[in-house]
């Protein structure tokens, strides 16, 4: 039997959805929190800086500067502390991102509260951060598909660290699905972007309720 496979739709300037979700009223203080979450490899931060374009240079957070090799996944009260909380309290951010190279955490940012705030990465939507967000958007990309095109962007020389990333992906995605919980679905095409919103993405989800490591636990 044929893998189902969502209806294909013209792809369209990002304009639109950034004056969308800039219109949306705040989660987090005074700063709308949109969350780009999708498995590693599926371009969530390509898409993620040019949402951030289209919506006149809105800041990105990249999850990446806030996890290390020994806490892919265990990072939530380390962004609660720095980032979530003052900018909750009306206050500046203030992280320091985290260096893959050196293993170590550099230099630090600071980061007024501004109207939009993305946050991208693996995670971006799990059930901690979800309160939070004016909106959560899924890269519509298949997990294996995803995997291949990150190991391929990498080289062979990570590809002991995405052998461990896979499995704490896969683990993660278990216990916490983003996908379920998605606003927006978007999928990238040859030419751009296309996107699924409201009852559009919830019929696009229950295609793909096939993926048992992303159906809803209570």
């Amino acid at each position: 039997m044929e893998p189902l496979t969502p209806p294909a739709a013209a792809p369209r300037p990002l304009a639109p959805l950034a004056r969308e979700l800039a219109a949306l009223p705040p989660s987090l203080g005074p700063v709308r929190v949109i969350g780009v979450d999708g498995h590693a490899g599926s371009g969530k931060s390509t898409f993620a800086g040019r949402l951030s374009e289209a919506l006149g240079g809105a800041p990105v957070l990249h999850l990446d500067d806030v996890a290390t090799h020994e806490e892919l996944f265990g990072w939530t009260e380390r962004l609660r502390a720095q980032v979530l909380d003052p900018l909750a309290a009306g206050r500046a951010a203030h992280w320091a991102p985290y260096d893959w190279v050196a293993r170590r955490f550099g230099p630090e940012r600071a980061l007024e509260p501004p109207r939009v705030l993305i946050v991208e990465g693996v995670g971006a939507g799990r059930r901690a951060l979800r309160p939070h967000l004016a909106r959560l958007m899924w890269m519509e990309m298949p997990r294996e598909q995803s995997w291949g095109r990150g190991r391929s962007r990498d080289g062979r020389e990570l590809s002991l660290f995405w052998d461990g990333w896979e499995r704490a992906e896969r683990a993660h995605f278990t216990d916490d699905p983003s996908r379920p919980f998605a606003d927006t679905l978007v999928r990238q095409s040859g030419t751009g972007y296309e996107w699924s919103s409201g009852a559009d993405a919830t019929a696009l989800r229950a295609l793909f309720v096939a993926e048992s490591d992303e159906l809803p636990r209570s």
